[in-house]
């Protein structure tokens, strides 16, 4: 199955929601009180991939709110010079703080990070912050699930839903689940299920879809139930992620699809997720099967987990076929 989006439009894809700053230590293998440096990226599920799609060559832009501090003008100069647009972010003057989060890299097993999400910007976004015209220029509209996870911003995520709906944008969620970000299970999966009902295109890990079926289908661990409740939708697209055991991918017209992996020395597994989504849009974008886009998702996905940080570490198109053409997959 191969989707066909808009064409000519200015923007390939638009991404919404969670933007901050990743703190990444530059001593590996060692605990917190002992690293003596720290360097900056972006973060945020729904920024890295906006950069890795601009590092791909697609033509991407952002909507979301920041802090009028050193981190948020941080974020736009990182936009700018990787050439994100950055016309959709706004400053946000209520006293937010532009979320942080620091890692802690003892082992490619044992890597943690702590959140600094109290009163976040990006929670912050508003209805009136999404432009439909600035929406109806995009291909695709990639919507973060945490953006769901406090008002004002879960009325934009919607807002900016049925813009993309009128307009012709498909739209694809990365479900990117944090439960600290919620007040409760049941609250989280009335409203991601609220937005999964409106989606194209759906990229999850077998327990996120897990948390989001708690009401729908409890107990459910069939991938292919998953996917055909949300066929019944309006999805056209599923991919359950399986971590080290690969993922499925399903297609509206019945296809099913086993995922690959690309054995590599593992460093550090933040960003995996999000290199694997964007250059799965980068193929379907490319008018690829569901399986070439796993594929290429695969190869991004190992190429970023053998460095040291996330945002940064996202490979060029070149980078990701080259790899492609000197490592075996397997499938997975």
């Amino acid at each position: 199955m191969k989707l066909e989006f808009a064409e000519n439009r200015p923007f390939d894809v638009i991404a919404l929601g969670r933007v901050g700053v990743d703190m990444y230590a530059n001593d590996v293998n060692c605990p917190m009180e002992e690293i003596r440096s720290f360097s900056p990226y972006i973060g945020g599920s729904p920024a890295n991939i906006a950069m890795g799609t601009a590092k791909l060559g697609l033509k991407t832009g952002f909507i979301g709110r920041i802090a009028p501090d050193g981190f948020g003008r941080f974020i736009i100069s990182k936009f700018q010079k990787a050439g994100i647009d950055t016309a959709g972010l706004v400053y946000d003057n209520s006293g937010a703080n532009t979320q942080i989060a620091v890692s802690e890299i003892l082992s490619p097993e044992k890597a943690n990070i702590i959140f600094y999400r109290d009163n976040a910007a990006d929670l912050h976004l508003e209805p009136k912050d999404i432009r439909e015209d600035y929406i109806a220029q995009a291909r695709i509209l990639m919507i973060s699930g945490t953006a769901l996870a406090g008002s004002p911003s879960r009325e934009a995520v919607f807002v900016a839903i049925e813009y993309a709906i009128r307009h012709n944008v498909r739209i694809m969620m990365d479900i990117d689940y944090r439960p600290f970000t919620w007040k409760s299970k049941e609250e989280m999966a009335v409203y991601y299920n609220l937005a999964c009902e409106k989606c194209d295109i759906l990229l999850g890990t077998r327990e996120e879809f897990d948390v989001i079926e708690a009401i729908v289908s409890p107990g459910n661990q069939d991938d292919r139930r998953t996917a055909d409740r949300l066929f019944a939708e309006n999805a056209k697209v599923v991919v359950v992620k399986h971590g080290k055991e690969g993922s499925l991918g399903f297609a509206a017209d019945g296809g099913c699809y086993e995922g690959f992996i690309y054995p590599t020395e593992v460093i550090n597994t933040f960003g995996a997720g999000d290199s694997y989504a964007a250059s799965f849009i980068n193929g379907l974008l490319d008018g690829c099967r569901v399986d070439e886009c796993m594929k290429r998702g695969a190869a991004a996905s190992s190429i970023v987990i053998s460095r040291n940080d996330c945002s940064d570490a996202m490979p060029t198109r070149e980078e990701r076929d080259q790899y492609m053409k000197e490592h075996t997959a397997v499938r997975g």
